[in-house]
């Protein structure tokens, strides 16, 4: 932290305990939370959100009996709220405008932060505790050998760089033009999957319906001619842990289907001799891996940069004739229209509940002529240059604004 002396003229580093309100954490109902239809919703540390705002899945609720009961722990507008222990110990949010409950409560894993009004902006507390400079230091205090977490004292004594309560909301204001900046960059890009769905609809019509009369046929009479087209990954017995090395032959795994990008980081290694025994296992570029265990039909499209590679246990490769069928209309499909191909589910997450190689074997769909599924493939290769032009935009925006709270922070952004 930067040192007093080298301090704008009235900026201070304080304790958060002398301009801190009030420091909170909710309470466990005795027996437990049970799962009700009704009542008022009880936030944990996993309702907090990697960019500072909240998940709404899965939230528990509490009777209005326990909630009047309360002395602490009830959520206000403007309140900054911090995981304080667990995995995801010090992540933080702030309770703005737009959330959506007008009565709510954090359980006992989250502390909910209340400044004083004439020393401390909350939207200015938000932003030092969600910077790299406020998680270094909570993530530098964690206690507790099996699962971490920080403590109330640790709280109070949390310093940071205090500007005058006018300067904190100039500071504020710049910040949030850049966060708005950050928001408007994340509505283009879902925008931009948005379009690509459109156009998929507009050309090819709702396979349930199958508007434009397309033929009906099973994805097995599409399979690739030069190898198999469904292969399960090996089974642990033929694949152990062990056998894994630092470096080597690589073995794709489910982190490396991002959002239904091909991602080579993340995967594990065999070596070339136990690559040549498992070789029947192996991908090629345009192939498709598709997970069958955890989120249950995530897929894309193989485009590894090295010659060879292998599947693990828990995907399933599949190889298509692309002179019949693109793959980007088969992966686009399952994508887009999940739950309203061949009747295949879909579970509350929105996973497909079940797959497996005799599951697409037998999978009706709708084959386009390949001319179309042509036409449809350049527009998303025009699409995906963009994409990347815009996570470069997203990277430069993130860049400015983690340079921005750092220099606010470290006393540097004088307004």
């Amino acid at each position: 932290m930067i040192s007093e002396e080298d301090l704008p003229n009235r900026w201070e580093i304080l304790k958060l305990n002398e301009v801190l309100e009030s420091i909170e954490n909710g309470n466990r109902p005795k027996g437990g939370i049970k799962d009700l239809k009704e009542g008022i919703p009880s936030l944990g540390g996993e309702h907090l959100n990697s960019s500072g705002g909240f998940k709404f899945e899965k939230i528990r609720l509490v009777t209005r009996d326990f909630y009047d009961s309360l002395k602490r722990g009830k959520i206000k507008k403007r309140d900054v709220l911090v995981v304080k222990d667990g995995a995801t110990t010090g992540k933080t949010s702030f309770v703005n405008d737009n959330f959506p409950y007008q009565e709510a409560a954090v359980n006992e894993h989250v502390f909910i932060l209340r400044g004083k009004e004439e020393l401390l902006d909350q939207k200015f507390l938000f932003y030092h505790m969600f910077s790299p400079i406020g998680q270094i230091q909570i993530a530098a205090n964690f206690r507790g050998a099996a699962i971490g977490g920080i403590n109330t004292q640790f709280v109070k004594n949390y310093k940071l760089v205090i500007p005058p309560l006018e300067t904190q909301k100039k500071i504020v204001e710049i910040l949030e033009r850049a966060e708005k900046m950050k928001e408007w960059r994340a509505e283009a890009d879902e925008l931009t999957d948005e379009f690509l769905k459109s156009v998929f609809l507009e050309m090819f019509g709702d396979p349930a319906i199958n508007p434009k009369k397309w033929n009906i046929i099973k994805l097995k009479t599409v399979y690739s001619k030069n190898k198999p087209g469904t292969k399960c990954g090996p089974f642990g017995s033929a694949l152990k842990k062990h056998e894994y090395v630092d470096s080597g032959i690589p073995v794709w795994i489910m982190d490396n289907i991002r959002g239904n990008e091909f991602v080579e980081t993340g995967c594990l290694y065999v070596t070339t001799e136990k690559f040549k025994k498992l070789e029947s296992y192996s991908v090629e570029a345009g192939d498709i891996i598709i997970s069958r265990a955890g989120t249950v039909g995530k897929m894309c499209i193989v485009s590894p940069s090295i010659p060879d590679s292998i599947i693990s246990t828990n995907l399933i490769r599949l190889s298509l004739d692309q002179s019949k069928i693109q793959p980007i209309y088969f992966t686009s499909l399952m994508t887009y229209f999940k739950g309203r191909v061949g009747n295949l589910k879909t579970g509350q997450d929105g996973s497909y509940t079940f797959m497996n190689t005799k599951v697409l074997n037998d999978l009706k769909i709708p084959l386009p002529p390949i001319e179309l599924q042509d036409q449809s493939a350049e527009i998303v290769k025009q699409v995906k240059t963009l994409k990347i032009r815009q996570k470069q935009s997203k990277h430069q925006i993130d860049t400015l604004f983690n340079a921005l709270m750092q220099k606010a922070f470290k006393g540097e952004l004088v307004c």
